[in-house]
């Protein structure tokens, strides 16, 4: 069986804890996704110099952010890591695909799981049995690296390993609603998610990959490229023509998609 691919728009760490619409969503799709043997998560917040992958047996949980509540610095995620499937990620980026250098990948023990991935995993699979690798965003590439490494990956999906992008298709938090109970979604916001899907639905996201050649609205929605990135991975792992939904939409606080973009069936 080929493994879907997923995107998740995770919004806020505080999802962790909530009920909501989103974290509502998420919970089905853990339900109705076919069991995979592991996931291998790529999230927004592990964005630095190089490409990394976890390779410890037993990931951290991670609390990568301040202000928020005791509760959420007790959360933990306890799922097993996966040594073997580290290896067999950098075995892939290391092959250089035609044209293409090689990628050179560091086995890491000093990282964890980040709360782009536990968020969503809290939720997704909730009683975290299912090994979990983390794979960092190389903050020295221009987008397109990152559709081209999803590409490189697309054999982890016959190999029974869910990829897992964690981000937002719009992330701007400075136009964020901040305490405000209700921010109706800004008009580039909407015209950028829209124009995203689009072309994903096209099968067209050769624009879309390269986002800042898309003008004002993605300037706006995309102001900094780690939320965004993520995304560019999962679509990377897509056959031509293989179908694509969105279980998961609407905008948080005015300027945060919470878009999520499943590759093949559930």
């Amino acid at each position: 069986m080929t493994m879907p691919a997923l995107f998740v728009g995770h919004g806020s760490p505080m999802n962790a804890l909530a009920q909501n619409a989103w974290t509502t969503a998420w919970a089905g799709l853990g339900r109705a996704l076919p069991r995979p043997r592991a996931i291998l998560a790529v999230s927004a917040h592990w964005f630095l110099p190089g490409t990394r992958v976890t390779a410890m047996d037993v990931p951290p949980t991670i609390h990568d952010f301040g202000g928020f509540p005791p509760e959420l610095y007790a959360v933990r995620y306890p799922a097993p890591g996966d040594p073997a499937l580290a290896r067999r990620v950098r075995e892939l980026l290391g092959e250089g695909a035609a044209g293409a250098e090689p990628i050179d990948v560091a086995l890491d023990t000093a990282w964890g799981l980040d709360h782009g991935t536990w968020s969503v995993l809290v939720h997704l699979v909730p009683h975290a049995d299912i090994p979990v690798v983390q794979l960092s965003l190389d903050e020295t590439q221009p987008p397109p690296f990152f559709h081209a490494l999803g590409r490189r990956l697309r054999a982890l999906r016959d190999e029974g390993v869910l990829v897992l992008g964690s981000g937002n298709l719009v992330h701007n938090l400075h136009a964020y609603g901040w305490g405000r109970r209700q921010v109706e979604p800004y008009p580039w916001a909407v015209r950028f998610e829209r124009a995203a899907c689009d072309a994903i639905l096209a099968d067209d996201v050769a624009a879309l990959v390269d986002y800042p050649t898309m003008g004002e609205d993605a300037r706006l929605s995309v102001p900094t490229p780690e939320h965004f990135l993520p995304l560019s991975v999962v679509l990377g792992l897509r056959a031509p023509g293989e179908p694509v939904t969105f279980p998961v939409e609407g905008i948080d606080g005015g300027s945060i998609s919470m878009l999520s973009v499943l590759v093949g069936g559930a």
